[in-house]
Parts: C-alpha cells; sequence; structure tokens
C-alpha cells in the first residue's frame, strides 16, 4: 500500500491509495474545498451529516464539496471521506457545528445517487440517473426532471406531506406514499419518515 501525505495552508488532505482502491480524507473545508475527480455514469453512495445539504448535477467529471453560511469559518473539524474505485465512490461527511453552514455537493450530472442524511432540509438539482434517497426528518425537494424518464417511482413520508407533481400525486397525513411505474430507464426511491418530501 502507497501512502501519500499532502499538507496545504490550515488544511489536510489525505490520500491512501492501493491498486483497487483509493481513500481521500479531507478537512478545512470552508478554505479549501474538496475536489476529486469522478466519472459521468458512475454510482456515487452518500451518507451525510444533518443540516442544509444541495446536492447538484453538473457537466464536470468530479465530486466537489464547498461550504458557505455564517459558520462555515467554525467548521474545520468537518471530515470529508472519499473512498473512490473505478464507476463508484463512498462519499461520508461528518463534523462541524450543527448550525450556520449550507454544505454544497457537486457530481456528474449522469449519476447513480444513493443518499442517507439524518437530519435537515436537502436539495437534489439537476441528477439524472437512478436515485435513492432518504431523509429521517426535514424537507426533501428532490428535482426529478422528466416523469416519462422513470421505469418505478415510490415516494413516501411517515407524518407529513408528499408532493409530486409530475407525476399527478399530492398527498398529506400519516403513511402517505404513491407508486408509478413507466417506460423509462431510471428509479426513484424517495423517503422522508417526518416532514415535506417535494418531487418538482
Amino acid at each position: 500500500m502507497r501512502r501519500v501525505v499532502l499538507l496545504f495552508a490550515g488544511g489536510l488532505l489525505l490520500a491512501i491509495a492501493s491498486a483497487a482502491q483509493t481513500r481521500l480524507v479531507a478537512t478545512d473545508i470552508a478554505n479549501h474545498p474538496f475536489a476529486a475527480d469522478f466519472p459521468s455514469a458512475g454510482r456515487l453512495k452518500l451518507h451525510v451529516r444533518s443540516g442544509d445539504i444541495q446536492i447538484i448535477g453538473s457537466d464536470q467529471d468530479r465530486i466537489t464539496v464547498e461550504l458557505s453560511g455564517e459558520r462555515a469559518q467554525d467548521a474545520r473539524n468537518l471530515k470529508v471521506r472519499m473512498d473512490r474505485r473505478e464507476g463508484f465512490a463512498d462519499l461520508r461527511i461528518c463534523g462541524g457545528p450543527r448550525n450556520g453552514i449550507t454544505i454544497t455537493i457537486g457530481i456528474p450530472k449522469n449519476t447513480d445517487l444513493y443518499a442517507r442524511i439524518p437530519f435537515g432540509e436537502v436539495q437534489v438539482e439537476n441528477v439524472v440517473g437512478n436515485k435513492d434517497i432518504e431523509l429521517h426528518a426535514g424537507d426533501l425537494t428532490v428535482s426529478v426532471g422528466n416523469s416519462s424518464d422513470y421505469a418505478h417511482v415510490d415516494a413516501s413520508v411517515i407524518s407529513g406531506e408528499v408532493d409530486g407533481d409530475p407525476f399527478g400525486e399530492s398527498r398529506g397525513g400519516l403513511f402517505r406514499s404513491f407508486r408509478k411505474e413507466g417506460s423509462g430507464p431510471y428509479r426513484l426511491h424517495a423517503h422522508v419518515g417526518a416532514g415535506q418530501l417535494t418531487l418538482r
């Protein structure tokens, strides 16, 4: 195994590489935004701490993490860890102050996305591909694009409201959900334990 340590002013990026997998660990993201190459049409698994989270698809073949907000400079102990191998990445974000920061995660727009986030306000925009996203409590908004792009859709809340205007659905209360089947290439699973789920 080969170990490479790169030190930046005020920040740390540790890369541990092997023949099959590379692990990147980074801190002080406010002053040194995280960026790593990742191919389009790959599979990405995200586990992100609670908070204000934005997941944004772009035309760039890389994953980025940036911080903003009034307490971004207090988030020096926020840590990003990414395990990457061919066509797959596992990205985990933890630490930092509970409030006052927004975490923006940029990914290739053509990505199969799996995301789990405990609590907060989460937005997923411009991501084309399979999407499997769950939030324990809070507000989850997912831009779905064209409703005909999906072979299967299931959306649910335990307590709250699920709005799926592109699919002609809107339901509120306890244990609300809907399913749709189609002929498109993608699958969508979205779930909120308690709160608001919006597909638009």
